[in-house]
């Protein structure tokens, strides 16, 4: 067989156009979810659970009320909200000493930085939520975390690693000073 040199190619009339492989199969968009398009589901998640809580109130042995986890809890998942009355340092530290002054009373309130201002959560307040009932331990199950909606910082535990149902919530509050831990003694642990 021999070849021959074709000549250039003439569009002849009756053919058809080339085609695009879209003609044939449908184009298929990825499903996957940009890294801003998964944090913006983990916030609005975030923020409907603050309003619903998964936990139970319990009597601990040598600590009063705890609160009792009633599911499963992975790492990173929000538990609840440590919630209370947001206000100023100034507020809180007039609060603080109204409060030493009954010591029925008691003293729930959360200090912590945020947009270089320092604020307070107060839950010193009976209500029920349940975030102002974890007990402390320097080696808890839980770890706070500041979430923002619109603009206002709300306070909540997330967990630090796995939590089983029926395990008490616990988490660090962080102080360390000699006066704190000669009035509380449980602090050391």
């Amino acid at each position: 067989m021999v070849k021959t040199k074709r000549g250039p190619r003439r569009k002849t009339q009756g053919r058809t156009p080339n085609r695009k492989v879209t003609d044939y199969y449908p184009v298929r968009r990825s499903s996957r979810k940009s890294k801003s398009e998964l944090e913006s589901c983990k916030y609005f998640v975030i923020s409907q659970l603050i309003f619903f809580s998964i936990q139970q109130i319990d009597y601990i042995d040598g600590k009063g009320r705890g609160v009792i986890a009633t599911k499963h809890f992975n790492r990173g998942e929000f538990v609840v909200e440590y919630h209370g009355d947001l206000i100023e340092i100034t507020d809180a530290k007039k609060r603080e000493a109204v409060y030493a002054q009954d010591p029925s009373t008691g003293c729930y309130m959360y200090y912590f930085q945020y947009l270089s201002k320092t604020y307070c959560v107060d839950a010193t307040k009976e209500t029920n939520r349940l975030g102002r009932l974890i007990n402390h331990s320097k080696c808890g199950n839980c770890q706070t975390k500041l979430h923002d909606i619109d603009g206002v910082p709300h306070l909540i535990l997330i967990a630090s690693r796995d939590i089983k149902a029926g395990e008490e919530l616990l988490y660090d509050y962080g102080d360390r000073s000699k006066a704190s831990i000669a009035a509380h003694p449980w602090l050391k642990h």
